[in-house]
């Protein structure tokens, strides 16, 4: 691998615990502790939304179970990264959760920073945030983030709109922290091509939801297999905001893609679709289904240690120049 590609703005207490530069991304309904205390082990950091332990004490079992986990370890595991929402009712409990725990890495979405930097960084926290523009990379660096998410066309989920390849340029040219790219990132190969972008770690998130220790559905899994990226809609309608969603799931729940409200607001949406209290439409997240770019990467469902090892393998191989 050349030098260059090696460089990296992680601290080296994380960077030498890491097999590859990768997060395996935070998915709402999907991200548990089998997933995460796997992707751990396998030498990739693990993250996952807070808000899918359904309680300030089962988040605070979770990470008991995590850290329990990885401890016994052949060789020091890489971190577990919560995902705090910022605009969620549990912010605060759900915070004072992660601070007692001392985690070594937490990203924050859907809202400032700015409330969590503090407390986290007493503890020795860094403090990753999400950015879906050069202005929100403004914000968060103003803020004191010690590293930032950017969320570029083709994440899965709630996702940007911006090029990867001139997003990360731009913001590397303002911010000499980690930077981690969001979309699109399928493969070792690609992956690869984060590093050498600029980027010091990269999400991918779709391929885990193909995974055994995923919480997701059997139907859910076999979707992902059975679809590529020209299955993937963007659309407003399920929160809101711009999301990426499988076009097979919107079909299979009797919706019909071509004829959804775009203009709906994020409590509309949330009052229509948003889990067990929507009155009129089938639950996001659990009858609609999101998925990234990176679907055309899914072709069975296997475990993560499988996973991690054919990434590593192409990662390897495309700065060996062997990668294609």
């Amino acid at each position: 691998m050349p030098a260059a590609a090696r460089r990296s703005a992680l601290p080296a207490a994380i960077a030498e615990r890491l097999r590859l530069p990768l997060i395996a991304a935070p998915m709402l309904r999907v991200s548990g502790v089998d997933l995460v205390t796997a992707v751990c082990r396998s030498g990739a950091i693990g993250a996952f939304p807070t808000a899918n332990a359904r309680s300030v004490e089962e988040l605070d079992s979770w990470l008991l179970r995590i850290e329990r986990g990885v401890a016994d370890n052949e060789r020091p595991a890489a971190p577990h990264c919560p995902n705090l929402i910022i605009r969620q009712p549990r912010f605060k409990d759900d915070l004072a959760c992660l601070v007692r725990h001392k985690v070594e890495m937490v990203i924050t979405s859907v809202g400032s920073p700015a409330a969590a930097i503090a407390p986290l960084h007493d503890v020795g926290c860094l403090v990753f945030a999400d950015i879906a523009s050069l202005r929100h990379a403004e914000k968060a660096i103003e803020a004191g983030v010690d590293g930032l998410i950017l969320l570029s066309a083709g994440a899965g989920g709630q996702t940007g709109w911006v090029n990867p390849f001139a997003f990360v340029r731009a913001v590397r040219a303002m911010f000499d922290g980690p930077i981690v790219l969001a979309g699109g990132v399928s493969d070792g190969v690609s992956l690869a091509a984060a590093r050498v972008l600029g980027c010091d770690l990269a999400y991918m998130g779709t391929r885990f939801i193909a995974t055994r220790e995923s919480m997701a559905s059997d139907a859910y899994r076999q979707m992902l297999v059975d679809s590529t990226l020209d299955d993937v809609l963007l659309t407003r309608a399920f929160t809101g905001l711009a999301a990426s969603m499988l076009r097979p799931s919107i079909i299979a729940a009797g919706l019909d893609p071509a004829n959804l409200d775009e203009s709906v607001s994020e409590a509309r949406a949330r009052e229509k679709f948003g889990g067990k209290n929507s009155t009129e439409g089938p639950r996001r997240w659990i009858e609609v289904w999101s998925a990234g770019h990176s679907v055309s990467g899914v072709r069975a469902v296997g475990s993560v240690v499988d996973l991690i090892d054919e990434i590593a393998g192409q990662y390897d191989a495309a700065f060996d120049g062997n990668g294609a």
